[in-house]
C-alpha cells in the first residue's frame, strides 16, 4: 500500500473565488484536501491539460489581468 504523501511547502498564494470555489469541488470529488489536490495537478500538469488548448487560454487569462490593472 503507498504510504500519504507528505506536504512539505507552503506558500502564500491568491486566487479568484471562481478558482477557489473549483479547486474545492475538485478536492471534494477527489477526496482530497486543497493542498493534496494542488499538489496532484500540478505534479501531473501535462497529463491533465490540454497542451493544444493551454498556450491560447493561458493568453485570455493574461489579457483579463492587464484589463483589470487597467482599470486600477
Amino acid at each position: 500500500m503507498a504510504r500519504a504523501q507528505r506536504l512539505t511547502r507552503r506558500f502564500p498564494a491568491q486566487m479568484s473565488e471562481a478558482g477557489y470555489r473549483r479547486l474545492k469541488k475538485f478536492a471534494g470529488e477527489a477526496g482530497l484536501d486543497e493542498g493534496e489536490a494542488l499538489s496532484f495537478l500540478f505534479e501531473n500538469f501535462e497529463s491533465v491539460t490540454n497542451g493544444d488548448n493551454l498556450p491560447h487560454r493561458l493568453q485570455l487569462h493574461k489579457a483579463m489581468l492587464a484589463r483589470r490593472q487597467e482599470k486600477s
